[in-house]
C-alpha cells in the first residue's frame, strides 16, 4: 500500500524514499569511519541511543517524498514546517522541498472539502483555537448545506469569469479559499518528519490535520520502522 485516502477526497501517496533505518546508523559511524553491510541488533541500538540523545543529523541523511491532496486549510498549516525546518534543525538551510499545483495554471473543476452534517465541531471549551464536541445533526446538516450552497456560487462566478475571459489567476479569486483541494509534493529528512508528526499527532491538533498525520505515520512506518519510533515522543 503506497497510498492512503484521508477525509472525504484527498489523500497521501508515498512517491519515493531515500535511505533506510540502516543508513541512519551508518551516518552516525561515519565519525570513526565504521560501516554496517545489514542491519543488526546494535544498528538498531545505536538509532535508540542517538534519538534518546537528541544527535539528530543522522537523521536528516534519510529522506521521503510524497504527494498530498488536501483541503486548502490543512496545506497553510502543514507549509510552516518547510519554513521553521532550517531554524528546527539548526542547519542553516533546509532538505525539506514543496512544490504545489497551481490554479495560476491549471483550470481543472474545482474540488473542496464539505464536512458531512456529522461532522460539525464546537467551540472548545477553555481555548481560543481548536474544536470541542460533535454538534447536534440539524446545525451540522445546515452548515453543510450552506456551505455547499456557498461553494456552489463561488465556482460559478469562477467559471463565468474564465468564460468572460478572465486569466486564471485572477479568476481564482472567486473560489472559496479554504476548503479548495490543493495537490503537492512535500519532500523532507525522516527528523523533520518525525517533528511534524509529533506536534500534529496531539490530541490538541487540528483534526483534520490530525488524519493526515495518521496516514503519514502509516505510510512512513514500514520504510523506517526503528528511526520514526524512536523520534516520536
Amino acid at each position: 500500500m503506497n497510498s492512503i485516502q484521508v477525509l472525504d477526497k484527498g489523500y497521501v501517496r508515498l512517491v519515493n524514499h531515500m535511505g533506510s533505518d540502516l543508513t541512519i546508523a551508518n551516518a552516525a559511524r561515519v565519525s570513526y569511519a565504521k560501516e554496517s553491510n545489514e542491519l543488526t541488533d546494535r544498528d538498531i541500538k545505536l538509532i535508540q541511543f542517538l534519538a534518546r540523545e537528541g544527535h539528530t543529523s543522522p537523521f536528516r541523511h534519510v529522506l521521503v517524498q510524497y504527494e498530498i491532496y488536501a483541503p486548502l486549510m490543512v496545506a497553510r498549516q502543514w507549509w510552516k514546517y518547510v519554513i521553521g525546518s532550517a531554524h528546527f534543525e539548526g542547519t542553516g538551510d533546509s532538505l525539506d522541498a514543496w512544490n504545489e499545483s497551481s490554479r495560476r495554471y491549471i483550470t481543472e473543476e474545482p474540488t473542496f472539502y464539505i464536512p458531512a452534517a456529522e461532522q460539525w465541531r464546537g467551540k472548545p471549551a477553555n481555548s481560543k483555537q481548536g474544536s470541542g464536541d460533535i454538534v447536534e445533526w440539524e446545525i451540522g446538516h445546515k452548515h453543510t448545506k450552506e456551505l455547499m450552497d456557498y461553494i456552489e456560487l463561488g465556482v460559478k462566478k469562477y467559471e463565468a469569469a474564465l468564460e468572460d475571459g478572465i486569466c486564471a489567476e485572477q479568476a481564482r479569486l472567486f473560489l472559496p479559499s479554504y476548503g479548495l483541494y490543493v495537490r503537492w509534493y512535500w519532500t523532507a529528512s525522516l527528523q523533520s518528519v518525525s517533528h511534524f508528526l509529533n506536534q500534529r499527532l496531539a490530541h490538541d491538533a487540528q483534526r483534520e490535520i490530525q488524519d493526515y498525520a495518521k496516514a503519514i505515520l502509516e505510510l512512513t512506518k514500514p520504510v523506517f520502522p526503528y528511526g520514526i519510533d524512536e523520534l516520536l515522543n
